[in-house]
């Protein structure tokens, strides 16, 4: 429903500081950007399994003043449920959509240096890193989705503003995961760690093993 008193209220709605980290994040991570009038405005759509609440809700939270609705439930064809929730379609998302789609596919920004902050890097990781293993005690990001010319601006974005080394390593012939070397695992954790410590959900993420209750 796309009522006056509605669009007199979403011209009321700014983007703060910490939304747009987020926002960024979660682009590069499992985010979207949808338009429903040929880019003029767009909606941000996260969806996460429902063992993932915690931190949807909390998403939800930081976005509470976008969004006309609360979380939603669903099955996949997986079996498997998750919640998702949409903000409203807002002329402030355009330039985000113009910045990570090409042709509706998702790519890397080239002002990804300027973007990338260590709460868009937290929320990026939170939504497609895992935790490489307890013996190689280091981290992994799924970017599977990007191309390999992308992906090297994300590494010299990661040693450049942060001091973390990286690298490549190729997946199922043409995907490629972004490796954190074993001598930035602590730095990397250290920069990410506040955030993620917020959720339950996500100290698997970070090797960290949760005491039985």
């Amino acid at each position: 429903m796309n009522t006056k008193e509605i669009r007199d209220y979403k011209k009321t709605l700014n983007l703060t500081d910490i939304q747009r980290s987020i926002l960024i994040g979660t682009l590069l991570g499992d985010g979207h950007l949808e338009t429903q009038d040929n880019g003029k405005t767009y909606r941000l759509k996260i969806e996460h399994q429902l063992l993932q609440i915690d931190y949807l809700e909390w998403l939800h939270d930081q976005f509470k003043e976008w969004i006309g609705g609360g979380i939603k439930h669903r099955i996949k064809k997986n079996n498997k449920e998750y919640v998702l929730f949409n903000t409203y379609s807002h002329g402030a998302f355009r330039f985000y959509a113009q910045q990570f789609y090409v042709n509706r596919k998702k790519i890397i920004p080239k002002l990804i240096c300027k973007f990338l902050d260590p709460i868009a890097l937290a929320i990026w990781y939170m939504d497609d890193g895992s935790w490489k293993s307890n013996h190689h005690k280091t981290f992994i990001i799924h970017t599977v989705g990007f191309v390999k010319k992308d992906l090297e601006l994300v590494q010299t974005t990661l040693k450049s503003k942060f001091g973390i080394e990286t690298s490549l390593h190729k997946q199922k012939e043409k995907y490629w995961r972004l490796y954190i070397k074993s001598e930035s695992a602590e730095l990397f954790r250290k920069i990410i760690e506040p955030y993620t410590l917020k959720f339950p959900s996500m100290q698997n993420k970070m090797g960290n093993i949760m005491p039985k209750k």
